[in-house]
């Protein structure tokens, strides 16, 4: 089956067509900052991002028509149990309007609605971010009105699990595997037989800091600084998720430059990184400790995964630990084909967001 796999960033749009497990095309359609400064709100940037599709499509020679399947990245939405989704009019209002927080996989699934409607087919998600399958007992922050909630790379995550266990003689759901997701966001989940139990938010101030969010923070500097008068609620916000981590210390996201930093002899750009991969291991280390030595491999994917400053030291925290593998880079555009595919082929189950 042909299928049209969309996956909207903050800061590019990746598209490509599959003919069934076999890519056709692809291509990373970047943006500027001033590209999307006239934007006012996210849903706004629809028509600017539709039409760089439309024209992939015409240059790569594949009609809009001759596509059966339209799967976008799953963004902020109700929390859902993990699968695949029809998008339908609720989630398309409730990721249009931000109504659970605004972040660019939002567009994913409205893209791909807008352009199946055009041919009159449908379009799925699977896997967003808001996937909820943690226990009850792990949802129990310590104070009574705030819930610990998921918001992690479920789609990465998901898939990179169940490619490990392709290659062992455990299904997923027979497996108890942690999955450490290291990119921009972290994200470290424990899947116990085919669901995930714990995993930190790696967006709002969980887990341990990254190259441009701060993770868990001590609270009660939390709430001096906020009450400081030095910052509205929007420019707090963007200090949690866009300007900590590495960015806060070392004014750059980009892991490469950091290492160029580091080669050069800059020892505090040595230390932070000495101190992020710290927290990664401590992450890791806390699930390890739940698993009651049930623990089948320690997984790490993610784009920081290339990285021999984060990875070299990391492995060296965990080798006591067990099976660990290694699968760097994100799998996210293969991941959604592979839930189309599975779905037209009969495999799986569209579910209905309600």
């Amino acid at each position: 089956m042909r299928a049209l796999v969309i996956n909207p960033g903050s800061t590019s749009t990746k598209v490509a067509v599959y003919d069934g497990d076999t890519e056709r095309a692809s291509m990373t359609i970047r943006h500027t900052t001033k590209e999307l400064e006239q934007f006012e709100e996210l849903i706004d940037q629809l028509d600017f991002r539709r039409r760089l599709i439309l024209a992939f499509l015409e240059q790569e020679q594949i009609p809009l028509d001759s596509i059966e399947g339209f799967i976008g990245r799953g963004g902020l939405m109700k929390p859902v149990p993990s699968g695949i989704y029809e998008v339908n009019a609720k989630m398309v209002t409730d990721m249009g309007t931000c109504k659970y927080g605004q972040h660019a996989s939002n567009l994913g699934g409205i893209l791909a609605k807008d352009l199946a409607d055009r041919t009159r087919k449908n379009a799925f998600i699977a896997d967003p971010v808001v996937v909820d399958e943690m226990s009850s007992v792990a949802k129990i922050s310590g104070l009574n009105g705030i819930v610990r909630r998921p918001l992690w790379h479920a789609l990465n995550q998901k898939a990179v699990a169940r490619k490990y266990c392709a290659t062992t003689k455990k299904s997923y759901e027979e497996s108890m595997l942690i999955v450490a997701h290291l990119g921009g966001g972290i994200s470290v989940g424990l899947h116990k037989y085919g669901r995930v139990t714990d995993v930190n938010n790696a967006l709002d101030g969980d887990g341990p800091f990254t190259p441009e969010r701060t993770g868990g923070l001590p609270v009660g500097s939390v709430y001096e600084l906020a009450y400081s008068g030095q910052y509205t609620l929007d420019q707090f916000q963007k200090l949690n998720h866009g300007f900590g981590g590495l960015v806060s210390y070392l004014g750059t996201n980009d892991a490469r430059e950091v290492s160029k930093m580091i080669a050069d002899g800059h020892v505090m750009a040595k230390r932070v990184v000495k101190a992020m991969v710290y927290q990664i291991a401590k992450e890791i280390g806390g699930l390890y400790a739940v698993t009651r030595n049930r623990l089948d491999a320690i997984l790490i994917t993610g784009g920081l995964a290339y990285n021999d400053d984060v990875m070299q030291p990391l492995l060296e925290y965990l080798d006591h630990l067990g099976n660990i593998f290694v699968f760097p880079g994100e799998d996210e555009m293969e991941a959604l084909n592979y839930n189309i595919q599975r779905l037209y082929s009969g495999d799986i189950e569209v579910q209905t967001y309600q």
